[in-house]
């Protein structure tokens, strides 16, 4: 068996981190069924998806690969026309700024901003439906 060489405390580390990937794609399945029914009821009420645009980490504002909505107020979390969740903080230099980024989905999560400081934290519920209802806006 592979782990034969790992420690009891490695074997207990690689156990927490299979646990805790688990426990993260079980949360996205239901994030999806969330973000599914958001992107039906934005068609209904004709909230078109717009051009999604990053921020690189040293503040500057690029364009991405994606159209979808944002559902923060300060655009750092969308989600495309796809139902895929992103981060839309990325790394980037002179080229990022010049060509784009093409940006990767992330598992979503049901409480968008968890562990973070800057108080704009709730149900990924919340947020859709402040999307949906402009609150949040998308340009």
């Amino acid at each position: 068996m592979a782990d034969e060489h790992l420690t009891e405390r490695q074997r207990a580390a690689k156990i927490r981190h299979e646990l805790s990937q688990g426990n993260a794609r079980a949360e996205a399945a239901r994030a999806k069924v969330l973000i599914d029914e958001f992107i039906a009821a934005a068609n209904e009420k004709g909230l078109a998806p717009r051009p999604l645009k990053a921020t690189t980490l040293d503040g500057h504002v690029v364009k991405t690969d994606k159209v979808g909505w944002y559902l923060r107020t300060n655009h750092s979390v969308a989600i495309d026309t796809d139902g895929n969740y992103y981060s839309l903080v990325v790394p980037g230099g002179l080229k990022e700024r010049l060509r784009g980024v093409k940006l990767t989905p992330t598992l979503a999560p049901l409480v968008i901003g968890r562990g973070g400081r800057d108080g704009e934290t709730g149900d990924l519920k919340e947020f859709l439906d402040w999307t949906l209802n402009g609150t949040i806006p998308q340009d």
